[in-house]
């Protein structure tokens, strides 16, 4: 479909979730409005520290000013994006209105799995954000720094309770396994670091004692952490959308697990794990 000067697309994200769930919206925004040929029109995130701090909205115009110039909203319905039926009633909602000025909504947590669709964009924008000027890390430099995300908190005491919750546990030793078969697999002669994200006490993560060089990162904000995790030479992903969307943005090696939800490309910065913590 060839773009429309006079009609917008946007996700408004779930602001009663997580920033990775919010994101999820955005990143969905994005890629449909490009399929359906239409302009992408930037609604802020939750918080203005997230809003600043991710750059996503460099570039783009923000949905309240399209509001204020007089632009009718028109709400679209949640499609399945591998229907081809639910699909061509989304293009034909919107050719109805090829006249007008328009914002297209899109339903709220529009499901789109092979997110890393826009990644060069997210990258882009991230990058250039001027909020990247103030950025602090407590990686050396001169060290290879992993970053391994162990998704804890709700999800503990949710545990074979609500499925949501189970669907997302992975047991410590998974990431042991993960941890030592990343440390076997890559080549450097820095010295190796290992920074441990998760909630919780350091008990609780008895197991990687094993390793040198580790820092705990339990009591680290969201922000500071996501960021970590986004500059890492390694980053071990959990079956979490906090540690997925930094994954996207990062430009060194991620090592993930092969059963999630969102896709991942197809490039040898992106490694598969099994269910054992073996590298695909």
């Amino acid at each position: 479909m060839a773009s429309v000067k006079n009609t917008y697309y946007i996700a408004k994200p779930n602001y009663g979730a997580g920033i990775g769930h919010q994101m999820a919206n955005w990143i969905a925004g994005y890629w449909y409005a490009k399929q359906f040929g239409l302009n992408f029109a930037h609604v802020p995130f939750s918080t203005k520290k997230w809003e600043e701090f991710l750059g996503f909205g460099t570039g783009d115009i923000d949905y309240t000013e399209l509001l204020c110039n007089g632009y009718k909203t028109v709400k679209l319905p949640l499609f399945k994006e591998s229907n081809v039926k639910e699909v061509a009633l989304q293009k034909k909602i919107i050719a109805s209105y090829k006249t007008k000025n328009v914002v297209f909504i899109a339903e709220q947590d529009q499901f789109y799995k092979d997110q890393f669709g826009v990644i060069q964009e997210m990258q882009n924008k991230f990058y250039n954000a001027p909020l990247r000027k103030q950025d602090k890390l407590q990686f050396d430099n001169t060290t290879y720094n992993i970053a391994i995300h162990v998704r804890r908190g709700d999800i503990v005491e949710g545990q074979n309770k609500i499925e949501n919750h189970t669907m997302r546990w992975m047991t410590n030793d998974y990431f042991i396994n993960t941890l030592q078969n990343t440390l076997d697999y890559i080549s450097t002669d820095k010295k190796v670091c290992i920074y441990l994200f998760s909630q919780g006490k350091k008990e609780d993560f008895i197991e990687f004692e094993q390793f040198s060089n580790l820092t705990y990162c339990l009591d680290m904000g969201a922000i500071e952490s996501f960021l970590h995790m986004v500059y890492a030479d390694v980053l071990i992903t959990s079956k979490s959308s906090f540690s997925y969307k930094p994954a996207l943005l990062n430009k060194g090696l991620k090592i993930v697990p092969k059963d999630f939800w969102h896709g991942y490309p197809k490039s040898n910065d992106w490694i598969m794990v099994d269910e054992n913590g073996n590298l695909k």
